[in-house]
């Protein structure tokens, strides 16, 4: 055994001292000139021009880092960060795109680029790129403490084994152990042997041998006897270990898929593939219904498991998901189906007959249990969680692939967004209504690029004068089909896309620029203005916001920032800071919609405030029973005790003004002055009220 394994155990390092490193390079219009830029930094350059079998031709070329020129070709470079960042991951090269500005980065990180460049550069420039991309390659393939741990995490998770030259005994991961029938994680070699014929046997050895003697990964593959799969032994040899590591992939008896049908990170089918099995099983008329489930999982929030960890932790931990769902999958006894990955950090379970949606609903639940138990990344434990959304097919419904997988896809973004619970089933009403807000999602990000995002202003009144000191800005939707939306719809519809940040920034630009441009009879009014929890949540909020302001040429000391109390972030003491930075910056500070909240008096208690904003619902009450008028009067009362003004929201009526008055209300905004209006108006209204 020992002289077969190659027990010296020493592994080559292999390569010339002078020899150039070659390096992969997909330009789509530039191609000539970065080709002859990459060569002057020392680098021997593998070139091309279309996307198709980018993914094979870098893996051929034997390059640790590739480059692609997104200048000029958004789409195609899109297309072909797709395609090679598994591959670069799954070598462990690094991934470097050429963007055309630091705008859209989030994208191309989210694709699996590792590094960026932004025009204008030169060759000191790409040499410091190329230098910080290769330090990246060095540090994922050396090895130290972001290696074993992800060495350690894959063993944890994945079905594996890790065997140190020389030494008789292997180690499994628990998965493993299970699938071959093992009372101990720790057993003779042998044991693995007898899981092969005699042919598969002599082909492990000598895929082990090789290792050892190149250092390079490989693989090799046998039938297991007891359970007739297929299982694949991904082998590489771990330095920091010393240590000979195998991730296996198991082929349950399907015949063994083209490479370019498994995802390289996972050992999964692609999504392509997936989509093909599903085709098949609505295409068998003699099958029972429903033909077909489909739940797709998506981890939440899983990028900043590789802000905090790094990638090839990252990468470790949707192996580890993957190994997950395969094992809910296999102790549930399911025979025909599927999983894949299709996204990032999202996959997809097929599931064909028979099923019901009560089956479909008991996964889906153990799929989020499952993932839910942290994993172990060093002395780190990684918490995550999952969404699942469930749809199906039945002899009512569209028979198509196409269908099924909209309706997962709505059912997943109903799951994440929603409060019904972490797994979310759509029927056809229901799907109606999820494509009528993704439909929403979608013409939200061209309303800002058509300018149909208006901005009104309400007035805001003393009480004791009848004078209009301020206003208030208000969004509006001009939607080309369903006319005007107000804010708490087109709110909504950003908080469900990951937009609201950029909707504010828009907003509060707007409204800036426009007051900014007041005439003089309008100097003195104050714009309050809006912001999220959201935007306080983002890094350096108040030195962006400081600069809008700035910019649009509108003075500090007239400004009011509206924070809606029932959307503050739970870190009190942290937007306290932030919003006491402002207010030292000369703005002033109110809680918008008081009332409406479940936290208001930690609110008031904690915040450094100007303004309190009561809900108009308060409003409403003040001419209701003794009991409201109470409530009313004891929220002003406390307000004023704080050292707060007070404006009330929601005035209608001549009455409503009366009684506000009579208990020490400062200020009112309501249709009883005006409604939302746009600025030509408010000037209007404004000279009126000056004339009388």
């Amino acid at each position: 055994m020992n002289r077969k394994m190659g027990v010296g155990g020493a592994v080559a390092d292999t390569g010339g001292a002078g020899a150039k490193l070659p390096l992969f390079l997909l330009s789509f219009h530039n191609r000539n000139e970065l080709a002859s830029l990459v060569e002057r930094t020392g680098r021997r350059v593998i070139a091309g021009r279309r996307a198709d079998g980018a993914e094979r031709r870098f893996i051929s070329s034997g390059s640790t880092v590739a480059i692609i020129d997104a200048r000029g070709a958004a789409t195609e470079a899109e297309a072909a960060c797709q395609a090679l960042a598994a591959a670069c991951q799954s070598a462990g090269a690094a991934l470097l795109v050429i963007a055309e500005d630091i705008a859209g980065l989030d994208r191309w990180y989210d694709l699996g680029a590792t590094h960026y460049l932004v025009p204008p550069f030169g060759e000191a420039e790409l040499r410091t790129a190329l230098a910080f991309a290769e330090r990246h390659v060095d540090r994922v393939a050396g090895g130290g403490r972001a290696a074993s741990q992800r060495a350690a995490l894959r063993l944890a998770e994945s079905e594996a084994w890790i065997w140190k030259p020389g030494e008789r005994l292997v180690s499994l991961s628990p998965a493993f152990a299970e699938r071959i029938g093992a009372s101990r994680e720790i057993v003779p070699m042998s044991m693995l042997f007898r899981l092969m014929d005699r042919p598969s046997r002599r082909l492990a050895l000598e895929a082990i041998d090789r290792l050892l003697v190149t250092g390079r990964s490989t693989a090799f593959a046998h039938s297991s006897r007891s359970q007739g799969d297929r299982l694949a032994h991904h082998i590489s040899y771990d330095r920091e270990r010393g240590a000979v590591v195998a991730l296996i992939e198991v082929n349950r008896g399907e015949p063994e898929p083209e490479r370019e049908d498994i995802d390289s990170l996972t050992g999964l089918p692609t999504a392509d593939r997936i989509r093909n099995w599903v085709e098949a099983r609505l295409a068998d008329d003699a099958a029972p219904d429903p033909r077909c489930a489909l739940l797709m999982l998506g981890v939440m929030r899983f990028g900043l498991v590789n802000a905090a960890f790094g990638r090839p932790t990252g990468d470790a931990v949707l192996q580890g998901v993957a190994r997950r769902i395969e094992r809910v999958i296999d102790r549930i006894g399911i025979g025909n189906a599927m999983v894949a990955r299709t996204a990032g950090s999202e996959f997809v379970i097929a599931l064909g007959p028979p099923v019901s949606a009560d089956s479909a609903e008991l996964i889906a639940n153990r799929l989020v249990e499952s993932v839910a138990w942290p994993f172990v990344s060093g002395d780190s434990l990684i918490p995550l969680s999952c969404r699942v959304g469930i749809a199906a097919i039945d002899g009512e419904g569209r028979r198509d692939a196409g269908t099924l997988f909209q309706r997962a896809a709505a059912a997943l973004a109903a799951a994440k967004h929603g409060d019904t619970g972490l797994v979310r089933a759509l029927d056809a009403n229901s799907e109606a209504e999820a494509h009528r807000r993704n439909q929403l999602e979608i013409d939200l990000r061209r309303a800002l690029d058509h300018d149909q995002i208006d901005i009104l202003f309400q007035p805001q009144v003393d009480v004791a004068t009848g004078g209009i000191t301020g206003v208030e800005a208000l969004a509006r939707w001009r939607h080309p089909q369903l006319g005007e939306l107000g804010a708490v719809p087109l709110f909504a519809t950003a908080a469900r896309s990951d937009f609201v940040v950029q909707l504010s920034t828009y907003v509060q630009q707007r409204a800036l620029t426009i007051a900014a441009a007041w005439p003089e009879a309008m100097r003195d009014l104050r714009l309050a203005m809006n912001v999220t929890a959201s935007d306080i949540a983002q890094p350096n909020f108040v030195e962006e916001l400081l600069a809008r302001v700035d910019a649009a040429g509108f003075p500090r000391h007239r400004l009011t920032i509206e924070v809606t109390e029932s959307g503050l972030i739970s870190d009190l003491a942290g937007a306290a800071d932030l919003l006491a930075q402002l207010r030292e910056a000369g703005l002033r500070v109110a809680i918008d919609d008081f009332g409406t909240g479940y936290s208001s008096l930690a609110y008031l208690k904690a915040l450094p405030l100007d303004y309190l904003k009561i809900d108009k619902t308060l409003a409403e009450d003040i001419t209701g029973s003794t009991r409201d008028r109470i409530v009313v009067r004891g929220v002003i009362d406390m307000a004023r005790s704080l050292g707060l003004s007070v404006i009330i929201e929601g005035v209608e009526t001549e009455a409503q003004l009366s009684l506000l008055a009579r208990e020490g209300c400062n200020y009112y905004q309501g249709f009883l002055c005006s409604p939302p209006i746009d600025s030509a108006s408010l000037q209007a209204l404004v000279t009126e009220k000056v004339s009388i």
